[in-house]
């Protein structure tokens, strides 16, 4: 939640704020937004409400600490 930060993210990474929305609120939007344009989204949340308001625009939802085991392997390699 809150303003974009100062700091240039990695190139294949793409940061927004969320002004007066929640990141949540944000979240399911750009899910939504997203999977209308035919992208694929895939969610990295282990908020159970969060999964459940992004329903079927996430193509997969996995968990941080998923998401997390799945970078530390993939930097090993």
């Amino acid at each position: 939640d809150g303003p974009v930060p100062d700091t240039a993210p990695h190139p294949a990474v793409e940061v927004a704020g969320t002004a007066r929305e929640t990141a949540d609120d944000r979240l399911a939007a750009e899910a939504a937004s997203r999977s209308a344009r035919g992208e694929t989204v895939w969610l990295v949340t282990s908020d159970r409400e969060l999964r459940a308001r992004a329903g079927s625009a996430a193509a997969r939802t996995i968990g941080g600490g998923t998401f997390a085991r799945l970078l530390t392997g993939a930097l090993a390699s």
